[in-house]
């Protein structure tokens, strides 16, 4: 009963916790690893910062509340605004009604959005500024190494 944990796959994403077709969550879920939603969550669903997480919503399930996941995958409907750093893929029953935030979008025909996609560049390369960006007396303030650019 309370032997080695097992994680499942589903959709080709690694699961490690379901929330199955007859759950019902009212309030906030914080999780890490992949989150497999059949049922309804009434709240906010967020990744623990920091940490590899998915979320997979199924055809039957619902999410009324934000998402602040880096992977979201959903089929089903959610009432409230997403926030994918990494991915967004909204499959063929998808239905939307708020804003989503993506790095990366995917979307097949038949989803419905009611909202604006809005485009947001990964974390990584936020925190980087663009070298032409930064003005020359910083570069000429560096540590005396010479900066050189290469044009092709």
């Amino acid at each position: 009963m309370f032997g080695k944990k097992k994680s499942g796959q589903r959709n080709g994403y690694t699961i490690d916790t379901l929330v199955g077709p007859e759950v019902v969550i009212r309030g906030d879920l914080e999780f890490s690893g992949g989150l497999y939603v059949e049922g309804r969550i009434e709240g906010r669903v967020q990744a623990v910062q920091g940490k590899p997480a998915s979320l997979v919503l199924a055809e039957g399930g619902s999410i009324a509340g934000g998402i602040h996941v880096p992977v979201v995958v959903i089929n089903g409907t959610v009432v409230g605004d997403v926030h994918a750093s990494e991915r967004v893929e909204l499959g063929q029953q998808a239905r939307v009604e708020g804003d989503v935030h993506y790095a990366v979008v995917e979307m097949s025909a038949g989803a419905q959005l009611t909202g604006r996609l809005v485009h947001a560049q990964p974390p990584a390369t936020r925190a980087l500024p663009a070298p032409e960006q930064q003005p020359r007396e910083a570069a000429k303030a560096g540590s005396g190494e010479a900066m050189a650019t290469a044009e092709a």
